[in-house]
Parts: C-alpha cells; sequence; structure tokens
C-alpha cells in the first residue's frame, strides 16, 4: 500500500520509535478531529491512524489484544481490516447526516450574526455549549473573524462562561 504524501511517511518506513510516537500523537489529536475538523480532516486523519495500526500491529503481533492469540494471520488481519472499514463507513456517513440542531434554511438575505443570537437567545437560559455555538456559525454562513467579533465589541453581544457561550444584554438588544 502506498501513502499519499499529504499523509507523511509510510508507515512501513518508520523507525519502531518514530511509528510509536506518530500512534500517540494520532490518539491524542483524534478527540479534537472528532470535535472540531472538517469531514475531510476526520477521513485523513482516519485513513493514517489506521495506517499506523496495522504496521504497529504487523510489527508486534502479540502486544496488543488482537495478537493475543498468537500471531496474527494474514487472513485475519484483512478481517480486522473489513471490520474498521466498515466502521469508518458508519462515521462519514452519521458526518452526512444533518445535525439534530441544524438550520433548515438559512433565509434569503437574513443576516448571520442575528440567527445566530435569535438561536442562542433561545436556548435555555440564553446560553449555549462553545461548540454548539461554532458549529451554528458554520451552518448560518458567519466566519470566524464574524463570530469572534461578537464577543470583543464596545457591547460584546456575546460572552464567555466557562464552556457555554451567554447571550449579553447587548445580544438580546440588537435582537430587538
Amino acid at each position: 500500500m502506498t501513502t499519499p504524501s499529504y499523509l507523511g511517511r509510510p508507515a512501513g518506513e518508520l523507525t519502531d520509535d518514530e511509528l510509536e510516537q506518530q500512534g500517540r500523537n494520532a490518539h491524542e489529536t483524534r478527540n479534537w478531529v472528532f470535535l472540531h475538523g472538517t469531514a475531510e480532516q476526520f477521513a485523513t486523519h482516519t485513513a493514517r491512524m489506521l495506517e499506523l495500526e496495522q504496521e504497529y500491529l504487523r510489527r508486534h503481533p502479540k502486544r496488543t489484544w488482537q495478537g493475543s492469540g498468537g500471531a496474527a494471520t494474514e487472513e485475519s488481519q484483512l478481517v480486522v481490516l473489513r471490520k474498521a472499514l466498515r466502521g469508518i463507513l458508519v462515521q462519514l456517513e452519521a458526518l452526512l447526516e444533518p445535525a439534530a440542531t441544524e438550520v433548515d434554511e438559512v433565509p434569503a438575505g437574513e443576516d448571520p450574526t442575528t440567527l445566530l443570537l435569535r438561536q442562542v437567545g433561545a436556548a435555555p437560559g440564553g446560553r449555549m455549549n462553545k461548540l454548539e455555538v461554532h458549529q451554528l456559525a458554520r451552518e448560518v454562513g458567519l466566519e470566524r473573524a464574524a463570530l469572534a467579533r461578537l464577543y470583543t465589541g464596545d457591547a460584546p453581544l456575546l460572552a464567555t462562561d466557562k464552556g457555554d457561550r451567554v447571550l449579553t444584554d447587548a445580544g438580546r438588544a440588537h435582537l430587538g
């Protein structure tokens, strides 16, 4: 299997130390990619992580649960790979499904800032988790810089409270 250049050096060419380090890094960044990455980033990360894991399993079959019954055969590795690929397909298909909180349609000519503030204001207590606010901003077409300005203006429209984003009095006034 050849590795596309954007994934780095092929796992088979890495030293054992490099393979372990890259594997650790892949697992440490998995949660961030899952929560914040694009579908393309998630797919790329998944492909690289699988490549690193398969190479590790090939080199050290008895160090993992997959090899606990003896050295993995080529056939058992193929079964494991097929199951992993099916899991990836399920994850990718789920990414294609509309999110439960997704804004169905952005009305033509509607201000993305107003749409976002309206959604935050409609949430219990006028607060929403920061990840939901970032997702909502993407859905209504509010660019990152514009979202950041909602927190930093002379009269901020949103405020932070730990992991939540809260509609301010100025934000309520903006909505009228």
